[in-house]
């Protein structure tokens, strides 16, 4: 029943047929290689040049960084933290869960504990990587007055417009709901110091690359620009040219997929007895932390009910829900009071979700990006983790 495999990078979206892109996707993912056993695990060996106790940071932040348990930094951060704190811009290359938030977010705070002036703006991709950022951002500011905003939809307008009025250090959000606020005249980014694109190809993929732009001709000539994403396709590069100015790139990607995930296909000969097979699955032993994946809102939600009916601990997450449902929901799986979450690819940029056993792809993505992109919400911070695939004959 079960076949492994492992990486490559070739595969693209492409303008065919559903059933041949499927077979596209599962054929470039079956007959993917792995890098040469030389670059194999380089990342896990890596041999940091600093401590995060020994960074020219203030005490406070520095004490909040090591109460979060970091204590060596990850690649990404080792080499884009103190070029940060210097003021360089930066184009960092990084796999998802390679901790690019704490990269960004450490040397930013300092630059805000020595200027209270200094404002920050960072834009995401989703709703949920913005949240995600916001609350780092306040375990890592704790006790400092520091002040921020988080500008998604699904929020209440009045109190965004409410706080930002309170002028924060931090403002937070998607390009959908920046844009709208720009537009009342509530959000003037002609103030900000510091600006972070995070994710950027995500955002150039669902069609924000015109807001991007928009938003980079109202920022300030003179400010320090930090860009982060997993690739650089060329609308990418467009951005980058009007974005930084003499940056300094920081890559630390060695393959498109990290080495400490175990993929595996499930060949699927009855689609009757699909969900089944899943429940199977899910009954073994070591399926503590599931994340499934689904191609639409509608199949997601099915076949979370169904799960439930069957005794499991589960809960969907998709673009229908109000945007309170989803943090609920996401919160329950963080804190393991459900043990499966499902979701449709909203879901599968930028969440860091601790400790995800499996990631199970119920429905095939639409990409191979998506699909590297999908798995790599298991096997983060080097721990272990296992990717399924349902294939159908």
């Amino acid at each position: 029943m079960y076949k492994n495999f492992n990486r490559q990078r070739n595969f693209r979206n492409q303008r065919v047929s559903r059933p041949n892109l499927d077979h596209t996707l599962v054929r470039t993912i079956q007959a993917s290689q792995l890098k040469e056993k030389s670059s194999a695990g380089s990342e896990n060996n890596y041999v940091p040049q600093n401590r995060f106790e020994d960074l020219p940071i203030s005490e406070s932040l520095k004490r909040n960084v090591l109460s979060r348990n970091y204590l060596l930094p990850t690649p990404i951060q080792d080499q884009a933290i103190l070029p940060i704190l210097k003021g360089r811009d930066i184009i960092g290359i990084a796999n998802t869960g390679t901790g690019k938030t704490a990269a960004f977010l450490v040397p930013l705070i300092d630059k805000v504990l020595k200027n209270r002036t200094e404002k920050v703006l960072i834009v995401t991709p989703t709703r949920e990587l913005a949240t995600q950022i916001a609350d780092e951002l306040h375990h890592f500011a704790k006790g400092m007055q520091i002040y921020s905003v988080l500008l998604v939809g699904g929020l209440s307008l009045f109190r965004q417009k409410h706080e930002l009025r309170a002028n924060p250090n931090f403002v937070i959000g998607t390009p959908g709901r920046l844009k709208d606020l720009i537009r009342q005249g509530v959000l003037n980014l002609a103030k900000f110091g510091s600006v972070v694109l995070d994710e950027t190809d995500r955002m150039v993929d669902i069609g924000f690359i015109n807001d991007i732009r928009y938003f980079i001709s109202l920022l300030p000539k003179d400010r320090q620009s930090l860009f982060f994403s997993a690739t650089i396709p060329s609308k990418v590069k467009e951005i980058i040219g009007t974005f930084v100015r003499n940056p300094l790139t920081v890559s630390v990607k060695l393959t498109d997929t990290v080495d400490n995930i175990n993929q595996t296909i499930i060949k699927v000969t009855d689609r009757h007895r699909k969900i089944e097979q899943l429940h199977d699955l899910l009954i073994q032993e070591g399926f503590n932390k599931v994340l499934i994946f689904g191609r639409t809102k509608w199949g997601v939600e099915k076949l979370s009910i169904e799960l439930i009916k069957r005794g499991f601990k589960a809960g969907a997450l998709h673009g229908d829900k109000r945007q309170s449902q989803r943090r609920h929901i996401l919160n329950q799986f963080k804190r393991c009071e459900i043990k499966i979450l499902l979701a449709t690819d909203v879901a599968s940029r930028g969440l860091d979700i601790e400790d995800v056993s499996h990631v199970i792809n119920y429905d095939l993505p639409s990409s191979y990006d998506d699909y590297i992109h999908r798995i790599g919400r298991t096997g983060r911070a080097n721990k272990k983790g296992s990717a399924l695939t349902f294939v159908e004959n």
